[in-house]
């Protein structure tokens, strides 16, 4: 069956067709972010891709620093594959696709700076503000990635800050200030790029992405490249790499608009 499926969105492909009628680089509609999904999270956004569904929450903390970072704060990202977005994810530990996502995503954010996390800190060496993002699939019609990057950006530009406990040195959660957190303006936005034989294409959806050969995620802020993620075993060729970040730059505009 896996044979035949690929064997026909090849020769589409090849003709420079989709499935679903789109063009190679086009993304699915909508590409929909919605906010404050959530009443209780210091930041919350819901991205639609077609029929790819993610909920992306942040949370805010105060905690202790790293070791070798006393007066930065923390960046901690996870996610969780719901068995009710797909028949293939199972409940339990994560798997390898729930770390592979968190890492990506969290890598994504952390290498462009995203957020300064020096104006995290409260007291050095001893208390600064942790920074949880937490990604939830709803429906996973295909390409996870793009859609739980694109929630995270939106929930922590989304984020206020709780309030600030003097006396315990403890946030005091349900109460909101209206402080934000300290954000570059340049988005950290990515875009997977999807081999299938010869072609490359973006969004791939549920059938697409059963039959790929490779792919990259890239994350850029429009200008340089903030972090690369190659999967699956298959070789690209330098070309292939090019065309790929070349590809990501162009959809760049296209997603920052959506957050805009």
């Amino acid at each position: 069956m896996k044979k035949e499926l690929r064997s026909y969105i090849a020769s589409l492909l090849e003709k420079d067709e989709r499935m679903d009628g789109r063009k190679l680089d086009e993304f699915r509609k909508p590409v929909k972010v919605e906010l404050n999904i959530s009443k209780n999270a210091e930041g919350s956004a819901k991205v639609t891709m077609g029929k790819t569904e993610v909920i992306v929450g942040v949370k805010i903390d105060v905690g202790e620093p790293f070791p070798d970072s006393p007066d930065r704060g923390v960046l901690i990202t996870g996610a969780e594959l719901l068995p009710m977005s797909s028949p293939d994810f199972e409940s339990g530990p994560p798997d390898a696709q729930t770390t592979e996502l968190a890492r990506i995503v969290d890598r994504g954010i952390r290498e462009s700076n995203f957020i300064d996390t020096k104006q995290l800190c409260i007291k050095k060496g001893e208390k600064v503000w942790m920074v949880f993002i937490d990604i939830y699939s709803i429906n996973d019609g295909g390409n996870l990635i793009d859609a739980a990057a694109l929630g995270a950006v939106a929930a922590l530009k989304n984020a206020r800050f709780p309030e600030y406990d003097e006396k315990t040195g403890k946030a005091k959660y349900g109460y909101f200030t209206n402080k934000k957190l300290p954000l570059g303006k340049d988005l950290p936005l990515t875009c997977t790029v999807f081999k299938i034989s010869s072609k490359l294409l973006v969004d791939v959806n549920n059938e697409e992405e059963s039959v790929i050969d490779s792919r990259l995620t890239v994350t850029t802020d429009g200008k340089n490249i903030n972090a690369i993620q190659k999967s699956s075993d298959c070789e690209l060729s330098i070309d292939d790499v090019d065309k790929m970040i070349d590809l990501s730059f162009k959809k760049y505009k296209e997603l920052e608009a959506v957050l805009k």
